[in-house]
């Protein structure tokens, strides 16, 4: 970062602190203690005074992540063997340490249980995670527990023998009993948080559909994932006027009760990285799911 001072006889740590650099005015005396702070090209020190047209150079190293710990959280094992696990994710859980989330996580989970045998390739951060799925989307992940699994499920994803099926109760009555969105997504034009179909800097998203049930104002769905952009059934969802039932960023939020997305990967398909077979999981919907269905009338059981 470099600043062009427009103003004259100013200490540097003062003038430094009345900007906007997201910096306490402590770590701003410790970048220029350790002489990551400097002007024309040259260190200098806090109580150095300003002059006009000085190239103020500022190093802002990047915040270093705090160490990630091993936590004993109940984790629903549906599979696991030496080279891989899965797991059903509960709604509300997150997958992985980040910031407002660094403890509490499913990784945390999954240090614990598996120990040291968790593939290194996404970094101390993202331990063993091939995919993720959002934090209020309940349901099925896969987690390499070493380099050769995880390189060997990765390929999996891209060429689409990495075969993921979700459930979903959507808005609306959808007509067709089956159908394919095929849309592009990328990040929103404007609110950089969101993603949303669009042509521009996008990347290639398809999603197949087919329809479990109809209820008065929503559908049931079964999905499957051919590509695995993020947000993605939510997405083309909502772009097909159908988004997800309790969708708070994509859909109408809060609805039957339901504060977060009905949505749950409930079925894994993959080819063993070890023994080239193929592999099945599945999972029941959890209790918020038949809570919603039971409430738009479907039948028990």
């Amino acid at each position: 970062m470099t600043i062009l001072c427009e103003t004259e006889g100013v200490r540097l740590d003062a003038f430094l602190a009345a900007r906007d650099l997201g910096l306490s005015r402590s770590a701003l005396q410790k970048l220029l203690e350790d002489g990551a702070v400097r002007v024309d090209g040259r260190p200098v020190k806090k109580n150095y005074k300003t002059r006009l047209g000085d190239a103020i150079e500022i190093e802002i190293p990047e915040p270093e992540p705090p160490e990630i710990l091993p936590e004993d959280i109940p984790l629903d094992i549906r599979y696991e063997d030496g080279d891989v696990i899965v797991l059903n994710k509960p709604k509300g859980l997150v997958v992985h340490p980040a910031p407002g989330h660094w403890s509490g996580t499913l990784v945390n989970g999954l240090m614990y249980h598996c120990r040291d045998s968790l593939s290194g390739i996404n970094g101390v951060l993202r331990p063993g995670i091939v995919h993720r799925i959002d934090m209020d989307t309940s349901g099925l992940l896969i987690v390499a527990k070493n380099d050769f699994a995880h390189q060997a499920l990765a390929e999996q994803l891209k060429d689409h023998t990495l075969s993921r099926v979700y459930e979903a109760v959507c808005v609306g009555n959808i007509r067709a009993d089956s159908g394919t969105i095929d849309a592009p997504i990328g990040r929103h034009p404007v609110d950089r948080k969101r993603m949303a179909v669009t042509e521009k800097n996008s990347r290639p998203a398809v999603t197949h559909f087919e329809v479990i049930g109809r209820y008065p104002g929503y559908t049931h769905l079964r999905l499957r994932l051919e590509t695995g952009r993020t947000h993605q059934i939510r997405v083309h969802l909502a772009w097909q006027n159908h988004p997800i039932l309790g969708d708070p960023v994509y859909g109408r939020g809060k609805e039957l009760g339901l504060a977060s997305q009905c949505l749950h990967a409930r079925e894994l398909t993959f080819l063993h990285p070890r023994t080239g077979e193929p592999v099945t999981v599945s999972c029941e919907l959890p209790e918020y799911f038949t809570e919603i269905l039971r409430k738009l009338g479907a039948p028990a059981g």
